[in-house]
């Protein structure tokens, strides 16, 4: 019996963004490669790409030899674990493709192992030329050891009436996707000019000097005051045990509300509704003069059973799923936590919400880590990735800007000047 080691790989830029798979097949006895596939795929996420990448792995080893097992080597914990069946698969977009390259070889066929990614590196190659090229049709190259009688001349036959065939259908599907573009460009041009109409203004110009779309709905992003879990720097989310400020973080509450009281342009006052930013949001609005509305949507992440622990703590007892947590937004945290990308897609509603509500006024959001840096990254545009890369202290002031054409303006991150 054959067997093979398939090697795959798949990226975005942007995540999601512009994507890509590789996937290298090789003789486990020899060494050889005996095919690869890569293939672009528009606006993906990493983890889809990763699939598709590891379907199309398994896909060429099947058209090899069915009979064979097959050793997959990948550098995404996420992917390795989900097919090893460790992990739950929840992301609506990846269980349909596990399910696909599950049913490529029959049960006890293909097992699975995760590799440092510069181990990874010809799967890797592929997918980054893949996402260079920007192709919209893939490509699937077999070894010289199988084109010149590796396997049966009726399987050899096969894969190359096959692959002549799935060239016409992607040359096929190259041209509609040129045609559809080509007529999507155009309602989309008679759509923007159609807006711009109804506006009455000039298209929106790339950098500064656009048009003037009026006063933006203004964000004052506070992270809520010290708790006691803070200064220990543990997890502290909503599945928690939802501390109240500490004497130090009343103090900073009262500090941020003078400063605030100062500038006077605070209008409306949100908060998280648990009790570390409503009590920050209390003590800020009884000196503005204003009401504390909780706001649902600005609850800080759950991150599960890491409640409560400190990060080291974390990876002494959860090393596996915290390396995944910080390799891939999809990653829910032990215990079934919210990921990160979860956490986006329920910022930005509430984002989009508050913007249509607050349009030309500035609004004080009392709020967590993750959904002030989720705001910053999603305005500057910038991978999930960033989240890593910023600081957030307690009782910090961000602000960002949203106008009316959609664009958003970071003016502020991180201010501690009123503490000091």
């Amino acid at each position: 019996m054959r067997e093979f080691i398939v090697e795959a790989d798949g990226g975005s830029r942007g995540n999601p963004g512009p994507a890509g798979y590789g996937a290298v097949v090789t003789d486990a006895a020899t060494g050889e490669t005996l095919a690869e596939a890569s293939e672009y795929l528009g606006i993906a996420t990493n983890n889809v790409a990763e699939y598709r990448g590891l379907l199309a792995g398994l896909r060429a080893a099947h058209a090899l030899d069915p009979a064979a097992t097959v050793h997959v080597r990948m550098d995404s914990k996420l992917v390795v674990e989900q097919m090893s069946g460790r992990w739950k698969i929840k992301h609506p977009a990846m269980k349909p493709l596990a399910a696909q390259a599950a049913a490529v070889f029959g049960v006890g066929q293909v097992t699975y192992e995760w590799i440092p990614r510069e181990l990874n590196r010809r799967a890797d190659r592929l997918a980054n030329e893949a996402m260079d090229t920007g192709g919209s049709a893939s490509s699937l190259r077999r070894g010289a050891g199988e084109r010149a009688g590796g396997g049966p001349a009726e399987a050899d036959a096969d894969v190359r009436a096959g692959k002549a065939d799935a060239d016409v259908r992607a040359a096929k599907a190259d041209a509609d996707v040129r045609a559809a573009k080509a007529g999507a460009d155009v309602r989309a041009a008679k759509a923007d000019a159609d807006i711009r109409a109804a506006r009455n203004v000039a298209a929106p110009a790339v950098g500064w000097g656009g048009a003037d779309l009026g006063a933006p709905a203004s964000f004052v992003l506070l992270r809520h005051g010290e708790t006691p879990l803070t200064p220990q720097k543990r997890f502290s989310g909503r599945g928690g045990s939802d501390p109240s400020l500490s004497d130090v973080g009343r103090e900073q509450a009262e500090r941020v509300a003078a400063a605030l009281a100062r500038r006077g342009t605070i209008e409306t006052v949100l908060a998280s509704p648990l009790a570390r930013t409503r009590e920050t949001a209390s003590i800020v609005a009884a000196r503005l003069g204003l009401d504390v509305t909780v706001e649902d949507g600005l609850i800080e992440t759950d991150f599960g059973a890491w409640e409560g622990l400190t990060f080291a703590e974390v990876q002494a007892r959860h090393p596996d799923d915290l390396n995944a947590w910080l390799a891939s937004p999809d990653a829910e945290p032990t215990g079934g936590g919210e990921s990160f990308a979860a956490t986006a897609t329920r910022i930005a509603a509430t984002r989009d919400k508050l913007v249509a509500a607050y349009a030309g006024h500035t609004v004080l959001l009392v709020t967590h880590v993750t959904p002030i840096k989720t705001l910053v990254r999603l305005a500057l545009g910038a991978p999930p990735e960033s989240l890593f890369r910023m600081e957030l202290s307690a009782a910090s002031l961000s602000a960002v800007a949203y106008y009316a054409d959609g664009n958003a303006s970071v003016r502020l991150l991180n201010d501690t000047s009123h503490l000091r």
